[in-house]
């Protein structure tokens, strides 16, 4: 399984069956979209257009397309009223690597939410903050109620990148995470060995 990072919350998943795409809003924030014909492509939040699809997946659920089962969990988003849970998380497994992918969410997960979500390996989380997503206070939350192996950033300010909210710097974001950088990767080659250590690493990917 690799695991590309394309600016906000945009990632792909490609497997040996399958590709999934995660909010691919980029055209929309003046860059291309991503997704491809034949992709899967699912959404933590609103949806954007997208042509051509294998699936699309916008709401909680279990589905379970080629190699790649996915979870959508119900969640509040960062900028909903209290009651509201405009917001869908995702848990994703392939080849019993668990990962999840939280979207712009209130930093504050239910007991529900957290066994829905269940043990996960591979974390990837916003820190841009400004009031759209979460800060590095709230990453920090997730990350220490999730307790992955691996930690992946997402939606930090990006240059090329036109923001509905401008976000924090990366350099920023990884001051206010206070850990350690393992590696800066363009791709992420996921190997199972490595997702055995005791404490959460740290990974930055560089966008495509």
């Amino acid at each position: 399984m690799d695991i590309q990072y394309y600016g906000a919350n945009c990632i792909r998943i490609s497997t040996k069956k399958g590709t999934l795409v995660v909010d691919d809003n980029i055209a929309s924030l003046g860059g291309s979209n991503v997704a491809r014909p034949g992709d899967i492509v699912a959404f933590t939040g609103p949806v954007s257009e997208t042509k051509d699809a294998r699936f699309i997946i916008s709401r909680p659920g279990d589905y379970e397309i080629a190699d790649i089962s996915i979870n959508g969990v119900s969640a509040r988003s960062h900028m909903d009223e209290e009651d509201a849970s405009s917001a869908t998380m995702y848990r994703i497994v392939v080849d019993d690597i668990r990962l999840a992918i939280v979207g712009h969410i209130y930093p504050k997960l239910s007991d529900v939410q957290l066994e829905a979500l269940g043990a996960i390996d591979i974390l990837l989380v916003p820190v841009g903050g400004n009031g759209f997503t979460l800060d590095t206070t709230g990453a920090l939350e997730i990350i220490k109620k999730i307790d992955p192996k691996v930690v992946i950033p997402t939606q930090y300010s990006d240059n090329d990148l036109s923001y509905e909210v401008p976000a924090v710097s990366l350099d920023e974001a990884l001051k206010g995470l206070g850990m350690e950088v393992k590696d800066t990767l363009s791709k992420y080659k996921v190997k199972p060995a490595e997702l055995l250590g005791d404490k959460p690493q740290l990974l930055v990917l560089e966008r495509q």
